[in-house]
This record gives C-alpha cells, sequence and structure tokens, in this order.
C-alpha cells in the first residue's frame, strides 16, 4: 500500500470510528522513536530471553533498535489521556489502545505520537489480562492408520523411526481458539511433560490467559502435529513445545486481528520460538475501506505480511497456509501473509498429489513464486475439541503437516539456519526443477532432505571440556576438510568477546582457548569453516 493512500485510509478510519460506531473502539497509536528508553541492545536480556538471543546469535542475526521496547513514559502518556492500554509492539513501535473516540484528538496532539490507526469497533478487550470456518468437518471412526497418508507424503513415518519427533524444537500457533486441548486425551501427555508454555501463551481476542476457548479451528490444526492416541492417531511432531496465541476474532473480520498476530509473533519471539505456524489469511474485512487489493499481495504491504516478515528475520520459520480462495473469481491468489518474501506458503494437494481447487495460487503481485510448498490438505485426519477423530480439508491443514516436517529436519540439523532449511525444502521438493504457481516447489521429503543434508560434507568439531574452566580446546575431526576456521567467543548477550584465526594440520589439531578471566555463565563458540558455521554452547565454571 502506498504511504498517501496509507495516510488517506488511516484518515478515512478516524472519520468511521467518530461517526458510525459507538463511541468506544480500538485503535493502533504508533511513536515517532524510542527515544529515553531504559532498555539497550547491549543488555538484550532485559527484554528477550535466552534462547531467543541464542537463535540469533547461532544466526548471526544482530539485536537492533527495533528489538527493543517501546519508550515506558510514551505509553504512559497515552494512558494519561484517558485512554486503555493494552498490548505494545517493539517492532513497529506502537500501542494498541481502547478509548472513546473523543480522545483520539488529544491522543494526537502528544508531540512523540506520528498517527493513530482505527483498526476496530466497539469494546472488546478486558483490563484485567492473565487468569491463572475454514474447512469442513467430518465424523470418522478410529482407526489405526488414520494418519498414515498425510504422514507418509512427506516422509514422516521415517523422520519418526530416525528417533525425530520434534523434541527440543518450540512452534507457536497463532489461530482462533483451541477449545478442548486442555481437557481431552490426545493433548494431555504435551501437559503432563511441560511442553505447553502457559507463561507466555495468550488470548490477545480478548486479553485473557484462557486460549481454550472460542472456535475450534485451532485445536484442529494443533492436532496435525500435537496429537498422539497409541496405535489411532499420530501428530507430525507430537514432542515439540508449544505456545498457543488466539489472535483471529471469529465474530468479525477487523484489522486488528493483523496486529494481534504481530503482538502474538513478538511475544513468542521473545520467548526464543523456532517455528511460528499459522493457518490464517487476510484481505477482506468487515470494513470494505479495510480490504487489500490482490495488488497489494507483494510481500510488504499488508501488516499481518510485515509482522510475518519480520519475525524471519529474527532467524523464526514462519510457515502459513497459502489460503482456500482458488475457487473465488474475483481474487483465486494466495491471502496475506502468505505473500511474504520468507514465509513458507502451504497449498493443498489430495493424496494423489494434485492441487485442489479450492487452494489459492500464485504469484505473488510482484511475481514471485506462490504458494511455496505443498502437502496433504483434502481428507486430513484431525481431532476434534470432543477428542473425537475426524476429518478436515484446506490448506488450514497442510500447513501444520509442513511445520511438523520442519520441526523433526531442524532437531537432527540444528546447526543450519532458518534460511538454510527453507531453501532446502524447496531444493529437494517435488517440483524443485519446474516450481509453478498451484503447488509451488512441490511436495518435501524427509528422506530427500536428509539425503541433501548428509551430502553437504558436514565437517565436525570438538569443542571441550564442557562445562570448562580455565581452557577450553576446539579441534576439528578431520583437519584435512578443515583447514581454517575462524573461532568467535561470544557472550550469552550476542557480544563478541574474542576472535581468533586459526590453522590446522593433522600435527597441530587443536586450538586452547584461554578463558580464565571469564565469569561463570553460558557462552556460545561460533566456528566459521570456508562453507560452513557451527555453534557450541558451553558453560563456564570457577
Amino acid at each position: 500500500m502506498r504511504s498517501s493512500n496509507r495516510v488517506f485510509l488511516v484518515v478515512c478510519f478516524l472519520v468511521l470510528s467518530l461517526s458510525g460506531f459507538a463511541q468506544v473502539n480500538r485503535y493502533m497509536v504508533f511513536f515517532k522513536d524510542k527515544t529515553g528508553t531504559p532498555f539497550s541492545v547491549s543488555n538484550p536480556n532485559q527484554f528477550l530471553s535466552d534462547k531467543a538471543i541464542e537463535r540469533r546469535v547461532k544466526q548471526e542475526i544482530a539485536i537492533s533498535e527495533q528489538d527493543l521496547p517501546v519508550t515506558p513514559a510514551y505509553t504512559q502518556g497515552v494512558a494519561q489521556t484517558g485512554a486503555d492500554v493494552f498490548f505494545a509492539t517493539r517492532w513497529l513501535n506502537g500501542v494498541l489502545v481502547q478509548c472513546d473516540a473523543s480522545l483520539i484528538t488529544s491522543v494526537l496532539a502528544l508531540p512523540f505520537v506520528t498517527r493513530v490507526e482505527f483498526v476496530a469497533p466497539q469494546q472488546r478487550l478486558q483490563k484485567t489480562g492473565r487468569l491463572k470456518g475454514l474447512f469442513r468437518i467430518r465424523e470418522s471412526e478410529p482407526g489405526g492408520a488414520q494418519t498414515r497418508t498425510q504422514l507418509s507424503m512427506l516422509g514422516i513415518p521415517e523422520m519418526h523411526a530416525d528417533g525425530f519427533h520434534g523434541e527440543g524444537v518450540t512452534i507457536a500457533l497463532l489461530d482462533g481458539g483451541f477449545p478442548g486441548v486442555n481437557t481431552i486425551a490426545p493433548f494431555q501427555e504435551m501437559f503432563a511433560e511441560g511442553r505447553y508454555n502457559d507463561v507466555v501463551s495468550h488470548d490477545f481476542v480478548r486479553n485473557t490467559g484462557n486460549v481454550f476457548q472460542y472456535d475450534d479451528h485451532g485445536t484442529k490444526v494443533l492436532s496435525v502435529i500435537a496429537a498422539d492416541i497409541p496405535d489411532q492417531f499420530t501428530g507430525g511432531a507430537s514432542q515439540a513445545n508449544f505456545q498457543l496465541y488466539v489472535t483471529e476474532d471469529g465474530s468479525s473480520e477487523y484489522r486488528i486481528e493483523e496486529y494481534n498476530w504481530l503482538f502474538a509473533a513478538e511475544r513468542a519471539d521473545s520467548a526464543g520460538v523456532d517455528i511460528i505456524s499459522s493457518s490464517l489469511g487476510y484481505y477482506d474485512f468487515d470494513l470494505a475501506n479495510m480490504n487489500y487489493s490482490t495488488a497489494q499481495m507483494d510481500g510488504k504491504t499488508a501488516i499481518v505480511t510485515q509482522a510475518a516478515q519480520l519475525a524471519a528475520a529474527r532467524g523464526i520459520i514462519v510457515v502459513t497456509s497459502a489460503g482456500n480462495e482458488g475457487n473465488i473469481p474475483s481474487w483465486r491468489i494466495i491471502t496475506a501473509p502468505a505473500d511474504g518474501v520468507d514465509v513458507v506458503a502451504v497449498a493443498n494437494v489430495n493424496a494423489q498429489g494434485v492441487a485442489s481447487p479450492s487452494s489459492s495460487r500464485g504469484p505473488s503481485s510482484d511475481q514471485r513464486i506462490k504458494p511455496d510448498l505443498a502437502a496433504l490438505g483434502s481428507g486430513v485426519t484431525i481431532i476434534q475439541q470432543s477428542g473425537a477423530v475426524g476429518s478436515a480439508s484446506g490448506t488450514s491443514l497442510a500447513a501444520p503437516l509442513i511445520t511438523s516436517l520442519i520441526a523433526g529436519v531442524w532437531q537432527k540439523y540444528p546447526d543450519y539456519t532458518a534460511k538454510e532449511i527453507v531453501a532446502a525444502l524447496k531444493k529437494t521438493a517435488s517440483r524443485s526443477g519446474n516450481p509453478d504457481n498451484v503447488i509451488g516447489y512441490g511436495i518435501p521429503s524427509y528422506v530427500r532432505l536428509s539425503d541433501y543434508f548428509d551430502r553437504q560434507g558436514e565437517a565436525s568439531f570438538d569443542v571441550y571440556p564442557n562445562p570448562a574452566f580455565d581452557t577450553l580446546t576446539i579441534s576439528p575431526a578431520d583437519p584435512d576438510e578443515i583447514p581454517s576456521c575462524k573461532i568467535e567467543l561470544i557472550s550469552r548477550l550476542g557480544q563478541i568477546i574474542t576472535t581468533d584465526e586459526v590453522s590446522f594440520t593433522w600435527a597441530n589439531n587443536a586450538f586452547r582457548a584461554d578463558i580464565s578471566d571469564l565469569s561463570s555463565g553460558i557462552y556460545f563458540v561460533r566456528l566459521t569453516t570456508p562453507d560452513r558455521k557451527f555453534v557450541y554452547r558451553i558453560v563456564k565454571n570457577r
């Protein structure tokens, strides 16, 4: 969307909010800068978890001012106008407020406010926060091989046989609700083993801590990844760690849902998520002035696409459904955020690998291949909120299957970056040599991905002892394959402490670093060879 059009729409939204709706509405307030913030990029553990910092360190992603929280004084200034302030966005530098429309003039008059955007009518958000249809469903009789087709298409049974079920990988699901997940048997292992993060999971629609309500779309999507019924139903990455976020309001469709997605993505990032999986798409709203055009599916205009791109820029793999608009003549193409450059958009195919007519097509408006990949989306076996096994269809079910595959592959090959994993998925998928705008690069396969990564000639190092005391030793397994290496010692906050350029031979195949002066704690060793990077996490003891 061009900036001039953007200003025009903001003005239109404000006029509508002042005239056509109930006086209490929801608005985004944006700030001009982060002047006066008490936070610093040199001390990121103030606002990022250790796992979030580690993800950035491993992928050489710098922590920037954009990652800093909004200036508290600005938030307080907005609150002093009488507006109720709810969620903040670090990446876009603003806050969501709910207030009487008459207060907007006072908010706009604040010297640090650049603009206000009307995002939804009426009061919906609760002031007290935590409390401690996209597809068709049909009933199905429980059976022993119900998930075989959807998993076998991607080689996930082979992944499971190799011992990879997503252990240690954290997945965030953004959806419209997860009723039944906390009570029915197929999900109970996730709770019993402490793999559900109830501290960060949140309902952004009404501002509660209870995500186990509303539309059961999220329950069905989550089941494809996480549910387990012995000998009956197998989730694709059932041993992963999970964060759940309600961002979609099933009762209406306004821009606020895109911002809810943004708030959830930022919270997931801070909590150290690896993969964001979202079976949601946007282009058509309850207010025509909010609608996007097909020309705006360009990877940079829609708010939710901007949010997805910002998440991907921080080393998170973002997976989303391509959309179910293939049969809608006035649209047909992918929906936001599937248009994102670094977003993995997933098409719906049947058991024979043929694309469903309802699956949204590409390309993006700037002529990039979209969707990116495909998985079974027709007749996918799911778990309903009652606990019964059922079947559902749509790109909403194809996306979590790809998410499951990524979780297992990244578990097996943790040294690769998000971009490298996504690139490998495309290089090894069934149409990699001849991608199209129906199923993109095609159907990926665990077996082909494993062959690809194993053929990269992965060299390895011994980094020991760990925990270490005064000396740390780095030694290549084969000095002929790694004759030289850059060795960087990095703090848990991402600061480079020392850098050394080292040459190895069989006669001199070890580098010893003096770490006696370091404080106790967690550090990283980053080893850069001519064609690979390796990151090792070490503990320094005194």
